[in-house]
Formats: structure tokens, C-alpha cells, sequence
């Protein structure tokens, strides 16, 4: 428990002060946090980073998430760019004889979807405005706070005992239920939407897909029979293991209607 906390305390003291200033430091930290995300996913399906399908894959996932600063790149050739890659590592299951395989490349493809999309709006998120991306953190740490307290204190009935056993329904309300309460203080203090119950229905839902992010990748790691999805962060595991509901958290902010 005690590693644990100081690894919070130091990847917080890394993450903050970056994503406080935005602009390009937060661009280089978004890509880091990315590239290693995709390659502890990738390792779960014993494909290298490095390896050809895995260097198109970032290649891919480079040009998903770079942010909209220059006018000559555009999401109409950042999408013709995608679907020449997603050729790229298609062809490539002719070139090694079928040894990388269709679903191979399937999973390299989702990957890709999976995590750029999330760290995508992770930088859209940021540029709307500080508030809404310390709220982002905040629904997802008073979810997990609570669903982990109260669950530990009422838990008796399994959530979803075949993804994840330890997590239960009182968990679950329980996190919601705390995430309510500090989304009343973001509603009185910081403005962030002028409708009290639709910021409250917004935050439910976050604070819902947040919980259901986690299971995605519980089921991930189930399916593939590891434990975490790497070791970088003592305590937590890795990259992904910590940033799961935020990948489901932060396209839903700007989806309903909350960042306008």
C-alpha cells in the first residue's frame, strides 16, 4: 500500500504540472503515455513494439492523436492516412506467410482505436479548458476512491465475479454516489455547466462508462491471463492499468453535452 500511494504522489507530481501548462509539453507527454499504453496492450497478444505490425501500429496511433495545431493537417488526411495503415498492416499478414495473421491485425487496428481515441481527447479535453480536465481526474479518482471504500465496507453482491471478482454492486453505487458529491462542488465553484441535474446526469454517466472502462480492461487482461498490463508504475502496474477509465471517461465528456 505504501509503494503504492508514492507512486500516485510521484506520477501525479509528473502528469500535473504538464498538463497545467498544455500546449506542446502536454502533445510529448500524451504521445509517451500512448506509445507505452499501446505497447502493453500489444505484449498482452505477444506482439513486440518494435516488431514491423507494431511499428506501423504507433506509426497509426501517431497520426490518430496528433492534435489539430496546423492547418495543413487535417482530419480528412489524418483519416486517409489511418485507412493507408490499416492497409499497411493488413498486407503484412501476406508478407510473413500468414504467421502474423488477420486477427492479428484486427487486434493491432482496434488497439490503436482503442487507446488514440482516448488520448486524443486527453489534449481536446486540456484545450477547453483546465477545469474540465481536473474534472476528468477527479470523476475517475472519486469513483474508484468510493467504489473502493464502500465496497469494501457494504460489498456482498458480485458485480461481475468472471472479469473482475472483487468488485460489487455497492461498489459500484457507492462510486457513482461519491462521484456525485464532488461533481456538486465542481457545478458551485467552477462553472463548468449552467444546469445542475444535467451536469448531474452527465457526471452518473461518466462515473458509470469510468467503472465500465476498468472492466474492459479486467476483461483484457482475463482473457490473455495476465495479471497487470505491465510494471512501469510499482504498485499499480501498468500505464493502462491506471489510465483504463480515463481512455472511456474523457471521449464521453465531449460527446454529451458538457464541453460545448
Amino acid at each position: 500500500m505504501r509503494i503504492r500511494t508514492l507512486t500516485s504522489i510521484l506520477l501525479l507530481l509528473v502528469i500535473l504540472p504538464i498538463v497545467w501548462i498544455g500546449g506542446l509539453p502536454l502533445v510529448g507527454l500524451i504521445y509517451i503515455m500512448s506509445f507505452i499504453s499501446l505497447h502493453e496492450l500489444l505484449r498482452m497478444k505477444n506482439i513486440h513494439i518494435l516488431s514491423l505490425p507494431g511499428i506501423f501500429a504507433m506509426i497509426a496511433l501517431g497520426i490518430l492523436i496528433y492534435p489539430d495545431i496546423h492547418e495543413w493537417i487535417t482530419v480528412e488526411t489524418q483519416v486517409k492516412a489511418l485507412i493507408f495503415m490499416s492497409f499497411i498492416i493488413l498486407s503484412f499478414t501476406v508478407v510473413s506467410k500468414n504467421q502474423f495473421n488477420f486477427i492479428d491485425a484486427s487486434f493491432c487496428m482496434l488497439s490503436v482505436a482503442y487507446i488514440g481515441i482516448g488520448y486524443m481527447y486527453f489534449y481536446q479535453t486540456r484545450e477547453a479548458g483546465i477545469m474540465f480536465i481536473l474534472f476528468a481526474f477527479f470523476i475517475v479518482w472519486s469513483t474508484d476512491t468510493g467504489a473502493y471504500l464502500i465496497g469494501k465496507m457494504l460489498g456482498k453482491h458480485k458485480l461481475w465475479p468472471q472479469i473482475s471478482p472483487n468488485k460489487t454492486i455497492e461498489g459500484f453505487v457507492g462510486g457513482i454516489i461519491i462521484c456525485l458529491l464532488i461533481s456538486l462542488i465542481f457545478f458551485f465553484q467552477f462553472n463548468l455547466h449552467d444546469n445542475l441535474l444535467i451536469f448531474l446526469a452527465i457526471s452518473t454517466v461518466l462515473s458509470m462508462f469510468g467503472q465500465l472502462g476498468d472492466l474492459v480492461e479486467s476483461a483484457l487482461k482475463r482473457h490473455f491471463d495476465v495479471k497487470d498490463s505491465g510494471s512501469i508504475l510499482p504498485g499499480h502496474g501498468g500505464l493502462l492499468d491506471r489510465f483504463d477509465s480515463f481512455i472511456f471517461v474523457l471521449p464521453l465528456m465531449n460527446i454529451l453535452p458538457l464541453i460545448s
